[in-house]
């Protein structure tokens, strides 16, 4: 990662609408500011914002959160969201005299690519001094590296419209303009996280789905109102990341560290050393990755097994961990006194899949969290194991039985996985897991399952 840290900027607040037209630029400098700021802490990125509430922040007080964050240092990335008026189309941005315009040109690259057209990247110098920026997020920054980015014109409705139905996408193009530029892969983090509204969909129908609140996800995805729209993406609170093995948790209005170690079955100290706090003070819109605990299994004469031969450096750690089980369950079923293991010691497995053809309920599944895992139809499910209703319970078993995918995509010039992905209704992680793909290189004329 280089060692580069990221302060959000949401432009002017408060008393101090800016550019007004078909929308009013502070509230989508917000929306986007808190979506970007909420997706790099995904990434794991040192990140810091000036503002997650509409208020005003005097010119002076908002360079110095900027500068109180990280330091004043040039591994510090200002990213400074505004829209534009006086008539013109399309986004642009504006980085300092004494940087390059690398990161602007991928920024604007990326934004191109969600569809908003592409004015310019330039600097601006101050007309009573050449020799210093225009804009003061620029001069008065010391040596961070601040960009400031036009996302659209507010008077022109045809951009107005556009960053009022695509404003996540175009957050979501800096995000990946952003970990280009300090080095994080893009993949790193999945969009497990995310849901694309489908027809029919409500906040009520999504909550349920995810076992969060309509307050949640609300808050989660800066929502003034219940009114959402077909392909818009949603953040999940609390939705588990299985890239790594980690949830990820927006903190609600009342969340303590205590409440929330509670409800995900950890601690309290294990939360702040994967989160790197030094402090319980927590923010409303702050995001936490929760340690995921291994369910504890029940043990059944029914639950298929498998025998593992100790090998020379296994402990009974590792093969908990290689086999997705709490050291607990592994002692419990074989009856161990102690944590001493010999080499050629057969010990037996309660294995969670078998042949693709045997799975263990766990905590959080649904018939459509399984059905989607193992590439089948919720109906399939039920006739196989003869469900009534769609209940499950922790434990139960379910027979599996995969449904080849009839569906293909040809690759086309310009297209990318993550293109695809989104024409398709789908996730770049389940196009690669579908077609067996180790990277996200893809070539022309290229089959995709989907």
């Amino acid at each position: 990662m280089n060692g580069k840290k990221i302060v959000i900027d949401a432009g002017h607040g408060g008393s101090d609408p800016g550019a007004t037209g078909n929308i009013i630029e502070k509230e989508y400098n917000l929306k986007i500011a808190n979506y970007i700021y909420n997706r790099l802490k995904e990434f794991g990125v040192p990140v810091a914002i000036t503002r997650t509430t509409d208020e005003y922040i005097s010119p002076n007080d908002r360079v110095k959160r900027i500068l109180n964050a990280f330091g004043n240092n040039n591994d510090v990335i200002v990213l400074s969201n505004h829209l534009n008026a006086g008539g013109g189309t399309g986004a642009e941005v504006v980085y300092a005299l004494r940087n390059n315009d690398t990161l602007s040109k991928l920024i604007l690259e990326e934004l191109s690519k969600e569809g908003q057209s592409i004015r310019k990247w330039y600097q601006r110098r101050l007309p009573s001094d050449p020799s210093k920026d225009y804009y003061f997020i620029h001069r008065n920054t010391g040596r961070t590296e601040p960009v400031l980015i036009e996302y659209g014109f507010v008077d022109n409705a045809k951009d107005a419209n556009f960053i009022k139905n695509n404003w996540q996408d175009l957050a979501e193009a800096t995000v990946r303009a952003i970990l280009t530029y300090i080095g994080v892969p893009y993949d790193k983090v999945g969009e497990n996280s995310i849901y694309v509204v489908k027809s029919g969909d409500s906040l009520y129908s999504i909550a349920k789905k995810f076992n969060v609140s309509v307050d949640s996800l609300k808050s989660a995805n800066n929502l003034q109102n219940n009114l959402i729209r077909i392909n818009q993406k949603l953040v999940i609170p609390g939705f588990t990341d299985n890239t790594n093995s980690n949830i990820n948790y927006i903190v609600q209005r009342g969340d303590t560290l205590y409440s929330i170690a509670s409800k995900y079955n950890t601690t309290i100290n294990d939360i702040k050393t994967l989160n790197n706090l030094t402090s319980n003070i927590l923010s409303i819109g702050q995001n936490l990755k929760i340690p995921a605990k291994k369910e504890e299994i029940i043990i059944d004469e029914n639950m298929p097994i498998s025998n593992y031969t100790v090998k020379v450096g296994d402990t009974i750690s590792t093969i908990a961990d290689n086999y997705n089980i709490s050291v607990t369950d592994l002692i419990n079923y074989n009856n161990l006194t102690d944590y001493e293991l010999y080499v050629g010691q057969i010990l037996k497995i309660p294995t969670i899949k078998e042949n693709n053809n045997v799975y263990i309920v766990k905590r959080g599944d649904t018939l459509y969290s399984i059905a989607r895992q193992f590439n089948t139809t919720i109906d399939n499910l039920k006739r196989l194991n003869n469900l009534d209703g769609n209940n499950l319970q922790i434990g139960q078993t379910l027979i599996i039985e995969e449904v080849p995918t009839n569906n293909t995509y040809i690759v086309k010039r310009g297209d990318t996985l993550y293109s695809i992905a989104r024409e398709l209704n789908t996730t770049v992680n389940e196009l690669k897991r579908l077609n067996n793909l180790n990277s996200n290189i893809i070539s022309i004329n290229q089959e995709l399952k989907y």
